[in-house]
């Protein structure tokens, strides 16, 4: 069960975030929403100090810095921090660098539901996955 586990969701459009949010509502998580990577930094650094966020979720092109910047900056405040990328301006050389830097996952847009949701439940380590 994935109830009380947190998620960081930061995408810069308002309705394929909301979609990917949509996506993950029945599987009993908490799904935390940023609008930038800004954002997202300073609401993991918020939520981080209450409970902590369980896997990054994190759209490659956004306002004021990447999703690979964003994850660059987490990472090394918490370590083994799992992230799942994804983009509709995907190249393979993106992947191959959103992995390299350790991502669990790199999804092209428009993301597939039932493969989302199971890389969601393998990042969080969900024996059910």
């Amino acid at each position: 069960m994935l109830s009380m586990r947190r998620v960081l969701l930061a995408d810069d459009d308002t309705e394929v975030r909301l979609g990917m949010v949509d996506l993950l509502d029945d599987l009993g998580l908490e799904v935390l929403q940023a609008e930038s990577g800004p954002e997202a930094i300073e609401l993991f650094r918020a939520r981080v100090v209450r409970r902590p966020i369980d896997l990054l979720v994190l759209d490659v092109h956004m306002p004021g810095c990447t999703g690979l910047e964003v994850f660059d900056v987490l990472r090394r405040e918490r370590d083994g921090l799992p992230c799942i990328f994804y983009s509709g301006a995907a190249t393979l050389d993106l992947e191959q660098q959103a992995l390299e830097a350790g991502a669990r996952a790199f999804l092209r847009k428009p993301v597939k539901p039932d493969q989302f949701r199971a890389q969601v439940r393998l990042a969080l380590g969900d024996p059910a996955a």
